[in-house]
């Protein structure tokens, strides 16, 4: 263990983000510097926090199981090669993940049963990041190659993991994304002011590095048919995401103004990193509401502050979460609580238990408002609370309301592969379709779900399509889909 005594002698600390004035003008990530270089100067107090717990239901809480009290142990002895070497063991990606995942580690922690949480998340990244200032993370290609061939569909967090555990292990992998550049939502749907990236940059690079061949902008099921696909390749992975978003079909929808977050998030992402995007989705001067009270929401909201709209409003039909864990839901589960995201310190009102009714138009046949209405779940039925109608203006609504699975037409119905009952890609224990070599993993087949779902998805649909392809396999290979912990 750290410190023995560390978490009786110091509290929770966690790193100080930029004044809001300072960042809503730029689209740099929140942290001065970087998340990693402005947590040093208290990190190794807070790696020292960590107990001996006896049983670290940490792991528990991680998808991955992440060796978080041997690698909080490390950096507490300053030993930062041997701390990064323990956090590769189970995460391809720290950087994405100590930005990115909301830390379910944390809320299952031993510690946090009755004091402040390890600031697990906070650790993870200035290992990382403290990994690439030293020069400590290198490619490391095979020694040897299989003579077998492997496609990825999909450049995100899943396909990435597993393509890269698969090129390690001799494979020869090509990963296809259908947009200009690889990355998946980590480059598309990921802010900036969250993730910059560079980051992905610098680990794409990497990985061509050790061996791993990337074919962008090349759309599978229309350049490259499954057959095709199959022909190619001696095994396939589907990570290409839930990418068909949830609607909202009610009387008015038609009208101009109004996009699907995934509309709105890649354009700005674009144009943030010097693209040009024509006749981009501009919340300037606007009143903007956000339909959705999650995480893309959020990303909705600080975006929108930083293009500076004249109001922001982020609906949410559930009721206010409470601001503690609730009974229902107890140590070591992840608790549905009030959180605040970066963006939400910067602008913006939070409305929950409220439902949309209608869209009303202006005279050009854009939207300009909404007609809300309270709602409350009585019974396990939503019901309309009498008299609380009314009209909140709007000239411009993103939804965040999620996502329903993977895209049907084009690829998925050219494989053959069957679906389950929520509408994703129906696989095994082994990650194995009903397709014979065709592999799935992430969000595809899990539905929306966390990053670092994604990531132990990937990694240990690789060590199934490695002992597929040769007999047995080194890798590891975390949960298997059909094993859900604690954690929501």
């Amino acid at each position: 263990m750290a410190d023995p005594r560390g978490f009786l002698k110091n509290g929770r600390e966690v790193a100080t983000r930029r004044p809001v004035d300072e960042r809503v003008n730029d689209w740099n990530e929140v942290y001065p510097g970087s998340a990693g270089r402005a947590l040093l100067p208290i990190i190794k107090t807070q790696a020292g926090r960590c107990m001996d717990c006896g049983i670290p239901f940490c792991h528990q809480g991680c998808p991955l199981g992440n060796i978080i009290p041997e690698w909080n142990d490390l950096v507490w002895r300053d030993d930062w090669e041997g701390a990064i070497e323990r956090l590769h063991a189970t995460n391809n990606f720290p950087e994405f993940t100590g930005r990115l995942c909301p830390a379910p580690c944390e809320t299952a922690c031993v510690l946090g049963i009755n004091q402040d949480p390890v600031t697990i998340k906070n650790v993870e990244v200035s290992i990382i990041d403290k990994a690439w200032e030293s020069g400590l993370v290198r490619p490391q290609p095979p020694e040897w190659l299989s003579g077998r061939t492997v496609a990825v569909v999909g450049s995100g967090p899943a396909g990435l993991a597993a393509a890269q555990q698969l090129t390690r292990a001799g494979h020869t992998v090509a990963v296809y994304e259908r947009a200009d550049k690889i990355g998946g939502l980590l480059r598309y749907g990921i802010p900036e002011f969250k993730m910059e990236k560079q980051h992905l940059d610098k680990r794409l690079e990497q990985m061509r590095r050790e061996g791993t061949v990337f074919r962008a902008g090349v759309d599978v099921g229309a350049e490259l048919t499954g057959d095709q696909l199959k022909d190619r390749y001696d095994a396939v992975v589907l990570a290409m995401g839930a990418t068909e978003p949830r609607d909202l079909p009610v009387p008015g929808r038609e009208l101009g103004g109004i996009h699907q977050a995934m509309e709105f998030l890649p354009q700005a992402n674009r144009v943030a990193v010097g693209e040009t995007v024509e006749d981009q989705i501009l919340a300037t001067g606007k009143n903007v509401v956000i339909i959705g009270g999650g995480d893309t929401g959020a990303d909705c909201l600080g975006t929108s502050t930083r293009h500076g709209a004249a109001s922001i409003t982020q609906l949410e039909i559930m009721a206010e979460p409470p601001a503690a864990r609730p009974a229902g839901q107890p140590w070591p589960t992840y608790p549905m609580i009030f959180r605040v995201s970066s963006a939400h310190e910067e602008a913006g009102d939070r409305v929950y238990g409220v439902s949309t009714k209608e869209f009303l138009g202006d005279e050009n046949g854009n939207v300009r408002a909404l007609r809300l209405v309270d709602v409350v779940f009585e019974g396990g039925r939503l019901t309309e609370i009498e008299g609380t109608e009314r009209e909140i203006p709007a000239e411009l609504v993103l939804f965040a309301m999620g996502f329903l699975g993977p895209e049907k037409a084009g690829l998925v119905e050219q494989l053959g592969v069957d679906l389950d009952e929520r509408g994703n890609v129906a696989r095994n224990a082994s990650y194995r379709s009903s397709v014979d070599g065709v592999f799935v993993a992430g969000d595809a087949g899990r539905g929306q779900s966390l990053i670092v779902w994604a990531i132990a998805e990937g990694r240990a649909a690789a060590a199934a399509v490695d002992e597929y392809l040769t007999g047995s396999t080194t890798l590891p290979a975390p949960i298997p889909p059909t094993e859900r912990p604690l954690v929501v």
